[in-house]
C-alpha cells in the first residue's frame, strides 16, 4: 500500500513540474528559446519539429507566431478592461496561453484532432495548435505554408475574416503581421546556426 502512495506522489511532482515551463529570457533568439526549454520536463525543439512534420508549416513560422502572440508566456491573457477607468473588469477576449487561442477555437482544435486533453499552457499542445490552424489557413484561404505575413493575418482575423479582408483597413493588424514575418525571417536565419 505504501508503494502506491509513493508512485502517486512521484506522479504528482512530475505533473506539477511539467506545468512549470520557464519563459525564455531571450525571446528574440530562437536558439536560446529552444536551448532553455530542452530538458526532461519538455523539449520545445522536438515539439516544434513534430508540428512542422505533421502540418508542413516551417518551425520558424510556428515559433514566430507564438512569439508575437504571447512572448512565450505560458499563461498569457489579454489585459483586463477598466470599469470607470480604474476597476479591473472583463478581458477583451478568451485568448489564453502560448498560442492565445480563443476558447471556441481551442475546443474546435481538440475535437478535430482528437486531442481532448490538450491544454493551452502546454507548449507542445500550443505549437501543434498553431500548426493545425496555419494548415487550415492554407487549405481554406490558399496561403502558402511559409508565408508568415498572411498566415498571421489569418490567425489574427480568423479564416472568414481573412477572406473578407478585415485586415485591409486595420493598420494594427498589418503591423502585427509584419512583426510576425520579420520574426520568422530572423528565426529562420538563427536556426541555421543553432546547436540543438
Amino acid at each position: 500500500m505504501r508503494s502506491s502512495y509513493c508512485v502517486i506522489a512521484v506522479c504528482a511532482v512530475f505533473l506539477a513540474l511539467a506545468g512549470c515551463a520557464t519563459k525564455p529570457s531571450q525571446i528574440n533568439n530562437v536558439c536560446a528559446v529552444l536551448a532553455q526549454n530542452n530538458g526532461w520536463v519538455g523539449n520545445w525543439h522536438s515539439a516544434a519539429r513534430a508540428a512542422e512534420r505533421k502540418y508542413g508549416v516551417p518551425i520558424h513560422v510556428l515559433l514566430a507566431t507564438i512569439r508575437i502572440e504571447s512572448g512565450f508566456e505560458q499563461r498569457a491573457r489579454p489585459p483586463r478592461r477598466k470599469l470607470m477607468g480604474f476597476i479591473p473588469w472583463t478581458r477583451a477576449s478568451t485568448a489564453y496561453g502560448y498560442s492565445q487561442a480563443l476558447d471556441g477555437t481551442w475546443d474546435e482544435y481538440r475535437r478535430a484532432t482528437g486531442n481532448r486533453g490538450a491544454r493551452r499552457t502546454s507548449f507542445s499542445d500550443a505549437v501543434d495548435f498553431v500548426g493545425w490552424y496555419h494548415r487550415r489557413s492554407h487549405e481554406q484561404n490558399g496561403i502558402a505554408l511559409n508565408d508568415a505575413y498572411n498566415l498571421y493575418l489569418s490567425y489574427y482575423g480568423g479564416h472568414a475574416g481573412y477572406r473578407r479582408g478585415v485586415w485591409r483597413n486595420n493598420p494594427g493588424m498589418q503591423a502585427a503581421a509584419r512583426r510576425a514575418a520579420n520574426m520568422a525571417n530572423s528565426y529562420a536565419q538563427q536556426l541555421r546556426g543553432c546547436r540543438l
